[in-house]
C-alpha cells in the first residue's frame, strides 16, 4: 500500500510528552498489569505510530523493553536521538520490517493512531509480531451522542471536527464499532477503559484484545 507522500507527512517539533500522555499512562500500565506476559524480565512492547517515542520511553521507564516504529521522519529522528534506552525504526504500520524487528513481542500498542488512518484494518499484518496475548488500541471517540450534544451547545463543534488540521481525525470510533472491526480482524476478549475529562465525556477509549488467530 502506497504511504502518504513526505511532503504531507505530520512533523513533530521536538522530544515533549504530548499532554494526553498525562491521562492514557496510568490506565494503559494497568491494563499490561492485568495481564501474564512472559517470564522475561523486561517484556517486549512494540509501539506502532510511536510520534516522537515520548510514550515509548515512559513505557520503558516502568520496566519494559520498548521497539518504536514511526513514519515520519521528524518524529523518528527526535525519538531517536531524545531517547536512546528505546530502539525506533523508521517505517509503515501497513508495511512492517519483520527482519529489523526480531523476536516477536509481549504487547502490541498503537496509541492516538487509529483515529487518523484512512485504513484502519492493519492488525493482521501486526499478528506476526504477537508472542502471545495481547494488543492495545488507543481511540479518541466515545459517548457519541452526549459528546455531540455538548459540543453543539458550546459553540465548539467546528473546532473540535476541525477540517483544517493537516493529518487529523478521519474517523471517530465507538465502542460497537472498535468492537466489529477488531472482531472482523481475528481479535477477541475486548477490554475496554476510558480515561480523560469527566465521567461519559472522556478524551480517549482504550480497548484491549487477545488473538483468536495467527
Amino acid at each position: 500500500m502506497e504511504t502518504i507522500s513526505s511532503n504531507y507527512e505530520y512533523r513533530y517539533a521536538g522530544s515533549n510528552v504530548g499532554h494526553h500522555h498525562a491521562y492514557l499512562l496510568s490506565p494503559l500500565l494497568e491494563m499490561f498489569a492485568q495481564e501474564t506476559l512472559s517470564s522475561q524480565q523486561k517484556p517486549r512492547v512494540l509501539d506502532l505510530g510511536c510520534g516522537n517515542g515520548s510514550l515509548s520511553n515512559l513505557i520503558a521507564k516502568h520496566g519494559y523493553e520498548v521497539v518504536g516504529v514511526e513514519e515520519s521522519e521528524t518524529g523518528f529522528q527526535s525519538a531517536r536521538l531524545s531517547f536512546p534506552d528505546c530502539h525506533f525504526i523508521q517505517a509503515s504500520i501497513y508495511d512492517l520490517p519483520y527482519t529489523e524487528l526480531g523476536n516477536s513481542f509481549d504487547i502490541v500498542i498503537s496509541s492516538e493512531v487509529i483515529e487518523h488512518l484512512l485504513y484502519p484494518r492493519v492488525s493482521k499484518g501486526c499478528k506476526k509480531m504477537f508472542e502471545t496475548k495481547w494488543s492495545f488500541n488507543y481511540n479518541h471517540s466515545l459517548s457519541r451522542l452526549l459528546k455531540n450534544i455538548v459540543l453543539a451547545l458550546s459553540g465548539k463543534m467546528d473546532q473540535h471536527f476541525t477540517v483544517l488540521w493537516d493529518g487529523g481525525h478521519v474517523k471517530f470510533f465507538s465502542v460497537a464499532t472498535m468492537t466489529a472491526l477488531l472482531e472482523s480482524e481475528g481479535l477477541a476478549n475486548l477490554k475496554f477503559k476510558f480515561a480523560g475529562r469527566i465521567l461519559y465525556l472522556w478524551k480517549s477509549m482504550l480497548c484491549s484484545s487477545s488473538i483468536v488467530q495467527i
